[in-house]
């Protein structure tokens, strides 16, 4: 019947006419059944802007601007946000801050010569994996720990702020009964700070790219029969938890394209009230849908029961196919009608 093909694509039209690109009916079915949302939050519940709030050099006669030119330096050809608000904190580097053999380490940070020296900048699991030992920090952000030729110079501590309407899309996805959880690499203090203020009360940090697929495949042996799991996420480490998850929304606007290819579903400007919006519209295209299944079955029930009783003619047999087909079509084109979702 045509009008079911037509609802799924009245729903995918109203979606994408408020931001939201989902790549196939398959996908808006199972938003409508999706009963838990794990975040990313970096650049997903947060703006992904980072700031420097505190440089603090570990030696004496090293500078904070120099610590911070340092790990520029060695974060100068990364694309993280973090590495981002690093350069534009150091600004114009020293002429003698050549980057050479810079790699980066997924969930850990960059390794570079810089200037002849051997850097690392990262989190305290990179320095554990040279061999030194980072302070415990206190401060809230994220923390990036220097070290230079096997020695351990400070850190700089970086924040980032919850994104407007963050708090108020996670407490309409609760409303909806929808299970919330945070993932992030982040340290537990940090997390745990971002959390509290965006109204989420499961939140696992401090893990890797890794860790990450391995709890969210934690969480999908936990659903049951009938229900779905989507995972939100930005970042090229990402895309294989998103590729993972029973349904990937990627953020369009910031998000790496690996993530946005590897996803089901992408918010065109980032805003997380979306997620709320898209599976909204998915409940009401699969109600038309069933609308439409139903009224159309029980009308040629009906006209079947009545044509072998003698009692319909042809405008009746009309009425049950060509007429039916009209009503649900009109039916259908409800489901572009997203203004009061």
């Amino acid at each position: 019947m045509i009008s079911i093909p037509l609802s799924f694509f009245g729903g995918i039209g109203g979606a994408s006419a408020r931001g939201i690109l989902i790549k196939g009916s398959s996908y808006l079915e199972m938003l409508a059944k999706t009963d838990r949302v794990v975040f990313d939050k970096t650049g997903t519940l947060t703006r992904g802007t980072f700031s420097v709030t505190a440089v603090r050099p570990a030696q004496p006669e090293l500078s904070g601007q120099a610590l911070l030119q340092l790990a520029a330096a060695a974060e100068r050809f990364s694309d993280h946000p973090v590495s981002q608000s690093l350069r534009r904190a150091a600004g114009q580097l020293p002429e003698t801050l050549v980057t050479t053999d810079a790699r980066e380490l997924a969930g850990h940070g960059v390794t570079a010569q810089v200037g002849g020296r051997a850097v690392a900048a990262g989190n305290a699991k990179l320095m554990a994996a040279l061999g030194l030992t980072a302070p415990a920090v206190d401060e809230i952000g994220t923390v990036v720990h220097v070290a230079a030729d096997g020695a351990y110079l400070g850190y700089i501590v970086i924040s980032d702020e919850p994104k407007s309407g963050a708090r108020e899309a996670i407490a309409r996805l609760r409303a909806d009964g929808v299970r919330v959880v945070m993932l992030t690499g982040d340290r537990k203090r940090t997390a745990d700070a971002v959390a509290e203020e965006l109204g989420i009360a499961e939140v696992h940090s401090e893990l890797l790219p890794e860790d990450k697929v391995t709890q969210v495949e934690r969480l999908l042996g936990e659903k049951g029969s009938g229900e779905c799991l989507a995972f939100v996420g930005d970042g090229i480490n990402d895309a294989p938890v998103l590729s993972r998850a029973d349904i990937g929304i990627a953020m369009g606007a910031m998000g790496s394209d690996a993530a946005i290819e590897a996803a089901d579903v992408v918010l065109m400007d980032d805003d997380p009230m979306k997620i709320s919006l898209a599976m909204r519209i998915s409940r009401k295209t699969m109600r038309l849908v069933w609308q439409n299944i139903v009224f159309a079955l029980a009308v040629k029930a009906v006209c079947l029961v009545l044509g072998a009783l003698g009692i319909a003619n042809m405008w009746v047999a009309i009425f049950a196919d060509v007429g039916v087909m009209v009503l649900c079509v009109l039916n259908a084109a409800r489901a572009l009608d997203t203004k009061r979702l």
